[in-house]
């Protein structure tokens, strides 16, 4: 680890005090990111574009650097010491989508929406970065901006028939 980085050991234990407390930092610089980048990209993209921005700012951090995919995506699921990382920056990127939902309806649906989004989101970038989905770049931005766009208009959906799309209850 200290060779890839180019740094000598003394100047890691200087800087951490063991492999753990780098791999948390390491994760939490990503998140970071990663949130960073999604928030401007929401907040300077019209209402209308807010997917696509979305979608690309991800995939320019993600798939374009797949060092910082696999941390952020993968990683929590190998390294015990920043799984429950991976776990607590869900709900933050389940708000952003919900907050980017169309404004209306029953708040349980619109969040069970969210969260279906960005469960399939996680699992393409997963699949995409593992190399298990084999297409261009460009189709897994269409796919996931039009998955984004589909949950929207779901939300809409599900609130103009009073929360229950089954007509169940």
């Amino acid at each position: 680890m200290c060779r890839a980085a180019e740094l000598t050991e003394r100047y890691f234990y200087e800087s951490f005090t063991d492999r753990d407390t780098f791999v948390r930092e390491v994760y939490d610089h990503v998140a970071d990111r990663v949130r960073d980048a999604l928030t401007e990209a929401v907040l300077s993209a019209p209402t209308l574009g807010r997917a696509e921005a979305a979608v690309r700012a991800f995939v320019e951090l993600m798939v374009d650097d797949p060092a910082k995919g696999r941390v952020l995506l993968l990683a929590p699921l190998r390294e015990p010491t920043i799984s429950r990382r991976g776990i607590e920056l869900a709900p933050a990127c389940v708000a952003l989508v919900r907050d980017q939902l169309p404004p209306g309806g029953d708040e349980g649906q619109r969040h069970m929406v969210a969260v279906g989004a960005v469960g399939a989101l996680t699992s393409l970038f997963m699949r995409y970065l593992e190399g298990d989905l084999a297409v261009s770049r460009d189709t897994l931005v269409r796919h996931c901006v039009a998955l984004v766009e589909d949950a929207g208009r779901a939300a809409c959906l599900q609130g103009d028939q009073g929360g229950d799309p089954s007509g169940r209850g």
